[in-house]
């Protein structure tokens, strides 16, 4: 049986703790992919607003959580999951100026484009229903202290 994928269990795999766990599920992975959910982007207290306001350029701490997420789920149950470094994103497009005005759960997607043992490339998106907030690709180095 499969362990339900929500918050306590994603918090027990990535290094965010307390509010800075951004995500509450996950919705869909595989080998090449991860699906979350987010509903804490309203919240007067999430630890990333400044002046009252949650930037749409957040969106990529998102995603590199569900990327560290992702690394957990490949890892598999038996082997602890690498470290990794989220070292650049690049071709960034913000849709949307601000996530906290929007009601209802985000959708944040991230998608194993490439990589090697020490190296992966993961295309991203955050989605509000239908709508695209924000999309990239951003690289992760596993490991970086050991190399």
């Amino acid at each position: 049986m499969n362990p339900t994928l929500d918050h306590a269990w994603i918090a027990a795999r990535i290094p965010h703790q307390g509010s800075m766990c951004l995500l509450d599920t996950v919705t869909d992975w595989s080998a090449d992919h991860i699906v979350c959910r987010a509903v804490g982007h309203t919240a007067p207290t999430h630890p990333l607003r400044e002046a009252s306001r949650l930037g749409a350029a957040n969106g990529i701490e998102y995603a590199a959580q569900a990327m560290a997420v992702h690394g957990a789920l490949v890892a598999g149950a038996n082997d602890a999951p690498r470290q990794g470094y989220l070292t650049s994103v690049r071709g960034v497009t913000l849709h949307a100026e601000r996530l906290d005005d929007l009601p209802g759960p985000l959708s944040v997607r991230a998608e194993r484009v490439s990589g090697d043992a020490n190296n992966v490339l993961y295309r991203f998106t955050v989605h509000h229903g239908e709508r695209c907030l924000l999309e990239g690709r951003a690289a992760v180095v596993l490991d970086a202290a050991q190399l």
